[in-house]
């Protein structure tokens, strides 16, 4: 056995899932680089498409089970830090998922094995052919298995600096960045004070002051976020 193949052998194994139709994982773990513009060739997009939902019906469903007192808001920006690419790659490196890969030579010599971007897409397409192979329930456990750490680390993800928490909860609703902008200051120079306005595509903004820039903007998301019960 090569060494791909036993790397492909062990994510099975760590999935708790044997596939009863082996080239949906195949498919799963082949980059758009390995097709090579073939018309017969199958790589991951469709896949991932697709396991991006998968992923997130999973995570709302568990995260209401965890949290069923929890306002929508707060749910959303769990939600979003457990969806997000940085969490799927790290998941998709948890598994040993860059080691099963089928990547072109470039992409491998370029260090596509561990690029977050082709980690998280991966796994995508992974939890995608879990659930076309053995249903929902399948793709459940592997998630909840896999996913895992990431739960644990919720309280302290929801607890963290309000503008991270505001940007990927923005992010999670595709919406652009949001938007920081000066627009008082005031206090002598050895002791300023800065007014802040933060907005986001769809909302009002909300204005905070603070003795920094940098803490004006913390306070003005946090004033967004407790605004629209996100905390």
């Amino acid at each position: 056995m090569n060494a791909r193949a036993d790397a492909v052998a062990r994510l099975e194994r760590r999935l708790g899932h044997a596939f009863e139709d082996p080239s949906l994982l195949e498919r799963a773990l082949t980059h758009a680089s390995a097709a090579g513009g073939h018309d017969n060739a199958r790589h991951n997009e469709v896949l991932e498409f697709l396991g991006d939902r998968v992923i997130g019906l999973l995570a709302a469903e568990r995260l209401a089970e965890l949290y069923p007192e929890a306002a929508e808001g707060a749910l959303s920006i769990r939600l979003a830090a457990l969806v997000s690419g940085k969490t799927c790659a790290v998941v998709a490196g948890a598994a040993g998922l860059g080691e099963a890969l089928r990547l072109a030579g470039s992409e491998t010599r370029g260090g596509g094995r561990t690029r977050p971007s082709i980690l998280a897409d991966a796994v995508e397409a992974v939890m995608a052919a879990l659930y076309i192979d053995g249903g929902l329930a399948v793709a459940r456990t592997a998630f909840l298995d896999l996913w895992a750490d990431a739960f644990a680390s919720l309280d302290e993800t929801s607890a963290r600096d309000p503008k991270t928490a505001l940007q990927e909860w923005a992010q999670g609703l595709g919406r652009p960045l949001p938007d920081y902008a000066v627009v008082g200051r005031a206090g002598p120079d050895h002791r300023p004070r800065f007014t802040v306005s933060v907005s986001v595509q769809g909302l009002e903004p909300a204005e905070a002051d603070g003795p920094s820039r940098q803490e004006a903007e913390k306070a003005a998301a946090a004033k967004l976020l407790a605004r629209e019960g996100l905390t």
